[in-house]
């Protein structure tokens, strides 16, 4: 078994972006409270040095319908080249709020966003963690396998993964 190390502040901050960039999508899950969950891929466009997540979102959308309903969602991030794995609940927010979309602006978005940072349908989401978890393996997916197939051998532990909470 790896190790547990629980990360707070600006430690854990900085672990938060470090996965959140490696893994780049997530699965954004929102009406927490039924089975199935509503989920969907979403691309963060930023976390920020208080550890919020930011992202972009058509303002007809299902998804902030949902999040108007009930604000409570679950984003989960995996990397699985390098065996990392994060799972976000928090609070969700929908703004309209042109300075703050020209801050996360990128080419990209103009694909979904045609006018612009002055596209009616532009919205941003944000995300304030409540409770955050992660695993990461601290090596590559083939490192991670040849220390699990060697402890087997050897019957010993060789796993020098982490994982644990991050409080922000």
């Amino acid at each position: 078994m790896g190790s547990y190390k629980n990360l707070t502040n600006q430690e854990g901050i900085e672990k938060l972006k470090e996965l959140v960039k490696s893994a780049g999508m997530c699965m954004f899950a929102t009406k927490l409270d039924q089975y199935p969950l509503s989920a969907r891929p979403m691309s963060t466009q930023e976390v920020d040095d208080d550890g919020n997540l930011w992202f972009f979102s058509q303002a007809s959308s299902e998804k902030n319908a949902e999040i108007e309903a009930d604000d409570r969602v679950q984003l989960f991030y995996g990397n699985t080249s390098s065996s990392e794995y994060l799972s976000v609940a928090g609070r969700a927010m929908v703004l309209k709020d042109k300075e703050k979309a020209k801050e996360l602006w990128t080419r990209w978005v103009k694909t979904w966003f045609t006018e612009g940072v002055d596209d009616p349908e532009l919205t941003i989401i944000k995300v304030e963690p409540e409770d955050v978890y992660y695993w990461d393996t601290k090596n590559n997916r083939m490192v991670s396998l040849l220390k699990i197939m060697t402890g087997a051998i050897l019957g010993k532990t060789m796993d020098d993964g982490v994982e644990g909470t991050i409080n922000i």
